[in-house]
């Protein structure tokens, strides 16, 4: 069995993303299954449709009683499947010949951070980002939005042990370093040469006294003392373009 799976993907409701740029990356992603769309007809007529897809016209209102209230759908909303399992070995095999980084995220639960996460992943070409299932949020409208077409981009491995998960990523070759605003070592100083892993915590909290064990090294971003901290998702952008510019 390959390392860092996770359980079989929840039954229920399926998750309604919103807004042009969610919709069209989904569509456009070959493996997304795509169930149905509603839309205005402008935002529809505007679409290279599949003509085996069930659509639906719909005016603003009702469009507007499908998602959050006063979300920005655009004219626009698709029901969709969950992608499928990305598997943590595949995703390490497919970077072993170059130097994008590896995004860890501790307990991340806000949609709207791994959102602006992903985005960021995808902006500075990070291979993948790595989140425990139980904590991290679920594909959402919400999450799809705050991506901004990247969650058809960069590789989600969800697993079921994050330390576990470091330690494979250890073994293939990683540099794992944890962002800690207690640390000694400024972020620049860690990175060096190598292939890094970045492991970042949920906002407040931080990084959990395991997650640190199983890094390499802890480092700090370089910000002023009179700010506490940075919004993780700010942090994340941060720390992949430091990675991108060595």
């Amino acid at each position: 069995m390959k390392k860092g799976h996770r359980g079989a993907k929840p039954k229920g409701n399926f998750p309604r993303f919103y807004g042009r740029h969610a919709v069209i990356a989904a569509l456009a992603n070959p493996n997304r299954v795509v169930r149905k769309i509603w839309g205005t007809r402008d935002a529809l007529n505007a679409l290279h449709l599949p003509p085996v897809l069930p659509i639906v016209y719909a005016d603003v209102a009702d469009l507007g009683r499908m998602v959050p209230s006063d979300a920005p759908h655009q004219g626009i909303v698709a029901e969709v499947e969950p992608l499928d399992d990305v598997w943590l070995g595949d995703v390490l095999e497919a970077g072993q010949d170059d130097k994008r980084p590896v995004l860890v995220l501790d307990q991340v639960t806000d949609p709207h951070n791994v959102g602006a996460i992903l985005r960021s992943a995808a902006a500075f070409d990070a291979l993948c980002i790595v989140t425990q299932d139980r904590h991290a949020p679920p594909e959402s409208g919400v999450l799809a939005r705050s991506a901004s077409g990247a969650l058809e981009i960069v590789p989600w491995v969800r697993v079921v042990n994050l330390a576990r998960a470091l330690d494979e990523i250890a073994e293939a070759g990683y540099w794992r370093i944890g962002l800690d605003g207690e640390a000694d070592t400024i972020l620049g100083e860690a990175i060096g040469e190598s292939r890094v892993a970045l492991v970042l915590g949920a906002e407040g909290e931080g990084l959990r006294h395991n997650s640190m064990a199983h890094c390499d090294i802890l480092a700090k971003l370089p910000i002023s003392p009179r700010m506490e901290s940075l919004n993780v998702s700010n942090a994340a952008a941060i720390a992949l373009y430091a990675a991108a510019s060595r």
